[in-house]
């Protein structure tokens, strides 16, 4: 009598290469249309009938630094981001799962930064909820000069914020942010290429392409990873710049500081504060009815929404430690050139 031969199961096929794509695509989609896309642009519908800015600034220095102010300020925070965030976490799990790595190597190689660029303008992200994704395309084998234009475009160049910009406060504030915008997009994106000899920084050469699991288990993982690592340490920063903010804005409306160390202090210490996205436009309206000089904004207006000390320490390990470090030390610089430019507009 013939035995049946015993089969070997078949292995479980792979999504084709356009088939993730598209299926990443997808996932970034809806997610953007539910919490930015959909929200925004009813936000600029009533901003078009009322030409006013609806709440104040996360950054009033009401109370002293102390522990209570940084509840408060966590709580504040988190209310605000919390959808945004939900979504970096699920489009950054998305694209570590899903994308290929020689399409990422493809169009986000090192060479690409203009791709990383046009990529964070539907994006929309603040600077903290951009880490999540940030870290998934490093290890996806994106190269550091597209990733840095994506994680500095998505605050800088939103153009929602520039649409806001127009419509609650003169023309030269959306001008300004635009201009030094892109300059800093480009810029600090080519520095930071210069600077890391091949776009690697060490810790991630090695990173092997993605293991023969399942893609539903491989999406949980990053899922779990972000939400155990990163998410905690997000959490632990912003309670930690709101607990301290009374310090970091000592001079809430510019009264009793000489200008040019105004304009210091709001370069140097608006690259360290975290807002929510659009968080700058009540500090710049607060500023301008206190009757501040105009360079003092223009210092903030790219300053708090470029980079923050949370988002620099969570991206610092997929960026590298030196390249990090230039891009804040870039954005001061920018939000000095950016106050300079926003005074001779005015």
């Amino acid at each position: 009598m013939v035995q049946p031969a015993h089969t070997a199961p078949h292995p479980r096929r792979a999504l084709s290469p356009a088939v993730a794509v598209l299926l990443c695509a997808a996932v970034a989609a809806v997610a953007l249309l539910l919490v930015k896309w959909l929200p925004y642009g009813a936000k600029t519908a009533t901003l078009l009938g009322t030409h006013t800015w609806e709440g104040g600034s996360l950054l009033d220095t009401g109370q002293g630094p102390s522990l209570r102010a940084g509840w408060d300020f966590l709580v504040r925070y988190g209310e605000a981001v919390w959808p945004a965030l939900v979504a970096a976490v699920v489009i950054g799990a998305a694209a570590e799962t899903l994308l290929p790595r020689d399409w990422v190597g493809r169009v986000l190689g090192p060479g690409r930064t203009v791709n990383g660029a046009l990529l964070a303008v539907p994006s929309m992200m603040c600077t903290c909820c951009t880490a999540p994704i940030v870290n998934a395309l490093r290890r996806s084998g994106a190269g550091l000069r597209p990733t840095v234009a994506y994680w500095l475009g998505n605050p800088v160049l939103n153009p929602f914020v520039l649409a806001f910009l127009l419509l609650v406060g003169p023309w030269q504030w959306a001008a300004t942010r635009l201009a030094v915008g892109a300059l800093l997009v480009a810029g600090v994106s080519a520095l930071a290429g210069r600077l890391a000899r091949g776009g690697h920084p060490a810790g991630l050469d090695g990173v092997p392409g993605l293991p023969p699991e399942p893609a539903g288990r491989r999406f949980t993982g990053a899922l779990a990873r972000f939400a155990v690592v990163l998410i905690p340490e997000y959490a632990i920063l912003v309670f930690a710049v709101g607990a301290l903010r009374g310090w970091l804005f000592p001079f809430a409306d510019g009264a009793g500081v000489p200008v040019l160390a105004a304009v210091a202090l709001a370069a140097v210490l608006g690259t360290l504060a975290v807002i929510p996205t659009a968080g700058e436009i009540p500090v710049l309206l607060a500023l301008a009815t206190a009757g501040a000089a105009p360079a003092i904004g223009g210092a903030l207006l790219i300053t708090l929404p470029a980079v923050s000390l949370p988002s620099m320490v969570m991206v610092g390990r997929a960026l590298g430690w030196r390249v990090t470090t230039v891009v804040g030390g870039g954005v001061a610089a920018a939000g000095a050139a950016s106050a300079a430019l926003l005074t001779v507009l005015s």
